[in-house]
Order: C-alpha cells, then sequence, then structure tokens
C-alpha cells in the first residue's frame, strides 16, 4: 500500500528524532500502568464484532467530538445501528483537523489494521468498516491477540474496593503472558455528600466483610480487610480521583463524630464534608505505605456538568471538563502528613488544569527523600492534557523543575483496547522533541545516552518504579 499521510516518520521532523524513534522507542514494550478496561472482557478473550463496537462504545472523546458536529445522540450512545454510528464517527473524522482525535483514529487504523493508504470520511467509511470488521474476525484480533501485536506487558486496570476480582484471578488461572494487574480506587469511601450512597457503598462493605460497622474504626478496619484482599491478588497500587486535593485540618474525635452522622443520614456541612475526606485520604496514604504500593493522584476535573444529561446517561459519557481548583497548599500540606511520620509512598501527580504544571513539578522536588530514584512522579497530560500540545507542556514543566530522565512515561487512560496508539503517540513527541533541541545544538548528541533515557521514558522507568510482576 501506497502510505498517503501515516507514513512512518509521522511527528518525526528531524533525523536524531527519527533515529530515536526507530531505533530505540518503537522496540520498547508498553507497560499501561492506568487504564479503565474491563478484565470481563480480557478474560473471555472478547472478540468484537465490529468497529462500532471495539471502537465507538464507551468512547466519551469521540461522543463530544460528535456532538459538537451536530450528530444526534441517538448515534452515540443512542439505538442507532453499529453501522450507522461507524458512519457518523466517519462524517465527525473530517471536522477533527487540529483535535488528537485524527491523530490517534488514523494511528489505530495504521495499527492494528494497517491502513496507512486512505483517511476515514464518508467516502471511505464502507470500506474500512468492513475490511477492518473482516479482520476482527480473527484470532490476531481478539483483546489478547490486540495485547500480543502491540507488545503490551502490563496492564493495570480499575477497580472500586468492593470489586470481587472474579475476572483477574480467572485471568490469572489460564496463561496470559501479558500481566493484568488490578488497581484499588476507593474514590466512593469518602464521598459524604450523597449520603444514601455513602451508606449503601459501607453497607455493602459490611456484608462483603462479615463486620458490623458502627464506629470509624469499625469502618477502617472494614476497608483495610478489603485492601489485604486486593493486596493478596496481585494489587500494588492505588488510584484516587479529586476534583482537589484534601487538607483540612481535624481532630481524630471530630472524624469519629463525622462517620456517626454519616451513619445517621445526618447532612454535614462543607466544612465536615472536607474534614472527613481529608481524613479518609491520610488513613488510604498510610494504607498505601504500609503495603509498600505505589499511589497515584488524579487532580482537577469536575463531572457530570450537564445534569439533565447525567440524569438521562450517568457518568462517563463525556460531560465533564477542566476544574479550577487550588492546589499548591492543600497538595502540599497532605504530602507533608504522610512524610513527616515517614509514610508517604511512591506517588504520581496528574493535573487536569495545565495551570498547575509547575506547582506539580515544584511539588515533587519537595518530598523526593533520596533513596528511590523519582519517588515522586508528575505524571503523563491526562485526559483533556493527553494530546500533543499537553504533552510537550507537562515535558516542558517536568524538564525545567525536575527529570524527565526519571519520568515513568505515557498510559491510555482509556476504556479502548485500540488505545496503545496514545503510547506510540507520546514516543513519537517525545523523541521528536528531544532530536530538535540536539539538532540546535542545545544538548550533547550523544546516542547512547539519549537513546537509553527515551528507551527508559517509554518503558523502563515504568518497569522499575512499580513493584509488580511482569513476564518478560
Amino acid at each position: 500500500m501506497k502510505q498517503t499521510y501515516m507514513h512512518e516518520d509521522f511527528l518525526l521532523l528531524n533525523e536524531t528524532g527519527k533515529r530515536l524513534y526507530h531505533e530505540h522507542a518503537s522496540k520498547m514494550p508498553i507497560y499501561d500502568f492506568h487504564c479503565h478496561l474491563q478484565p470481563a472482557l480480557i478474560a473471555e478473550n472478547k472478540q468484537f464484532e465490529n468497529m462500532a463496537q471495539i471502537w465507538l462504545y464507551g468512547d466519551h472523546y469521540k461522543w463530544r467530538a460528535m456532538r459538537t458536529n451536530g450528530i444526534d445522540e441517538r448515534f452515540c450512545t443512542g439505538d442507532a445501528s453499529d453501522w450507522e454510528k461507524f458512519e457518523k464517527w466517519a462524517q465527525t473524522v473530517p471536522a477533527c483537523i487540529r483535535n488528537p482525535l485524527y491523530h490517534w483514529t488514523h494511528l489505530e487504523l495504521k495499527k492494528p489494521f494497517g491502513i496507512t493508504d486512505r483517511v476515514l470520511n464518508p467516502q471511505t467509511a464502507g470500506g474500512i468498516f468492513k475490511e477492518c470488521n473482516e479482520m476482527l474476525k480473527t484470532p490476531r484480533f481478539s483483546v489478547r491477540g490486540l495485547m500480543r501485536l502491540w507488545n503490551v506487558k502490563a496492564v493495570c486496570t480499575t477497580e472500586d474496593p468492593l470489586d470481587t476480582l472474579e475476572h483477574h484471578q480467572a485471568i490469572r488461572k489460564n496463561s496470559f503472558e501479558t500481566a493484568i494487574h488490578t488497581t484499588w480506587r476507593p474514590d466512593k469511601a469518602m464521598a459524604p455528600e450523597n449520603l444514601e450512597a455513602q451508606n449503601a457503598w459501607i453497607d455493602k462493605l459490611a456484608a462483603m466483610t462479615n463486620m458490623t460497622i458502627a464506629n470509624l474504626d469499625d469502618y477502617l478496619a472494614a476497608i483495610q480487610k478489603r485492601q489485604d484482599f486486593f493486596h493478596a491478588n496481585g494489587c500494588r497500587l492505588s488510584d484516587h480521583g479529586l476534583d482537589r486535593p484534601y487538607a483540612a485540618d481535624y481532630t481524630r474525635k471530630e472524624i469519629e463524630q463525622i462517620f456517626l452522622k454519616i451513619r445517621a443520614r445526618k447532612p454535614l456541612s462543607p466544612k465536615e464534608c472536607d474534614q472527613f475526606k481529608s481524613a479518609m485520604l491520610v488513613e488510604f496514604g498510610m494504607m498505601n505505605f504500609r503495603k509498600g504500593w505505589a499511589q497515584q493522584f488524579h487532580i482537577g476535573a469536575i463531572r457530570n456538568n450537564n445534569s439533565r444529561m447525567f440524569a438521562r446517561l450517568g457518568p462517563d459519557t463525556g460531560y465533564d471538563s477542566i476544574g479550577d481548583f487550588e492546589v499548591a497548599l492543600p497538595l502540599s500540606r497532605y504530602l507533608d502528613r504522610l512524610d513527616k511520620q515517614d509514610m508517604l509512598a511512591k506517588t504520581v501527580l496528574y493535573n487536569l488544569h495545565p495551570k498547575d504544571n509547575a506547582v506539580l513539578a515544584t511539588m515533587l522536588g519537595n518530598f523526593q527523600d533520596g533513596r528511590t530514584a523519582g519517588k515522586l512522579q508528575f505524571g503523563s497530560g491526562w485526559w483533556f492534557l493527553d494530546q500533543m500540545d499537553g504533552m510537550i507542556q507537562q515535558m516542558n514543566s517536568l524538564s525545567n523543575l525536575g527529570l524527565l530522565s526519571r519520568f515513568i512515561g505515557m498510559l491510555t487512560d482509556s476504556r479502548s483496547f485500540l488505545s496503545y496508539a496514545r503510547h506510540e503517540y507520546f514516543r513519537r513527541i517525545l523523541c521528536n522533541l528531544l532530536g530538535d533541541e540536539v539538532e540546535k545544538g542545545w544538548w550533547p548528541k550523544d546516542m547512547k545516552l539519549l537513546g537509553q533515557m527515551v528507551e527508559d521514558i517509554s518503558y523502563n522507568n515504568a518497569r522499575r518504579y512499580f513493584d509488580m510482576e511482569v513476564k518478560d
């Protein structure tokens, strides 16, 4: 096939960058340490019937673009046929010029499907749909086949503490060369603003642990029991989704009283909510440290902005955005509370607002311990920032204020088994960035040093950072 757009040097605009990518980055495996894949699909080795199912189902990035392009909801989350949904996405793709969706779409058609001789638009949609659907029928394009094709060595999915982990257990029972790990996500354990949902979660926790939860000590003991269960099932990583860091002042007695109010379904004041969240974050941090886990904090989203559509469709359907919260002082106070007890675990910080890039990049240096290289990490461009400009801004802030060479690199943060193309996208951007500056004479053209740096950021640093089994 003649390559007309998605050629082998895509995004690589200098010779040094080309060498770094082709000789180093492209050969490295993938360590996808944060995603939202469904482990049930991996356990059953799901074979998708068509491109709409594997590409459009659950993809709120694409839904937002389609809505903006005037596509009716029926073709996003509604009852339109799979072909109709794909056709409407193909209609939207040409309108995505300068949006990362255009790049991602064609990277995902290039690999694994090998389509490089045409772009997706209404004229090519039918042929691409038919061609890709035929490939999806083959074992090479099953869920596990796709992971093999992308050379994925490790994947970390994200589960609530009440998850039974039955699918993770099923995966481990049969041989699969990609290590699939769970990540502990206890957000629902600290959400007292919705008393009914909070108490329902606590009641289910009590039932699962066969415990009576009458007070704060009972609650923490039950949560610890679930963390023990996750640890026994291979979990070594937590994740916390926060609108903002919480570090309000509190006493143990105050939190005990607040918990009793929660169980009595008595509304909390905003101060009490902040105190409870702050206390729980500290408890989770100490639990993570005692277990030797790493922890991730995703900071800055305003979720479910559109109440009408939230009532209709629920969460994670494309109605979230960047928040404008105070980050620096509460984050500093939180990390210090753990550090002064010498109980600060390996920590990865992600921001959603680009105004916080320098804040996070400088915050890391306050708590590096001189024992673990890169113990505190500035996570890759996340969500609305996982595009070219966002990635470059994140790497520039990290480079200027820390050590890019210790960076643990990219992740998919996705629900799609085709999103591993985001690792390729990131690696191409990284190599081009380094190559451009080397050719300007800013850094020595030491290809051994630079090549090792690229390989480390692409895979090795994450492999060393997370204490989880990988089947090399």
